[in-house]
């Protein structure tokens, strides 16, 4: 009698359902915000203030909903404490500690890169 197959294996049955799931993973961590937030919630925990001070350009909208999807990801924690004022502070949970090493590669591989693309770009431009 066959068993019947696992969610995962299901999704491997099916390339699109995986390719989905993980266009929608690759959408999330590769979104600049998510990488400036993980970035610094790598360091520490921090409240909302903080990361609206050290993350320059980000609107208080867009942090909020970078916040919100990470912690829906389960890649930060979000901690309420009841004092007056209200007091939130947010810290990377262990899997979004995880991601922390395979970003820092990344972003070492476009330091070390940055030139020869800048330069590859202005050649292209230089076409028109």
């Amino acid at each position: 009698m066959p068993t019947e197959a696992t969610p995962e294996e299901f999704d491997r049955m099916d390339p699109r359902v995986e390719c989905r799931s993980l266009a929608q993973i690759i959408d999330r961590v590769g979104d600049k915000w998510t990488v400036m937030v993980l970035g610094n919630l790598s360091e520490g925990t921090h409240r909302f203030n903080e990361l609206m001070r050290d993350i320059p350009g980000i609107s208080h909208r867009m942090l909020t909903l970078t916040l919100r999807g990470l912690e829906r990801d389960g890649l930060l924690r979000r901690t309420a404490f009841a004092t007056v004022p209200p007091r939130v502070e947010y810290a990377l949970t262990p899997l979004g500690f995880t991601l922390t090493k395979p970003l820092a590669v990344l972003a070492e591989w476009a330091r070390h890169n940055r030139h020869e693309i800048e330069e590859a770009q202005q050649l292209y431009d230089s076409k028109d």
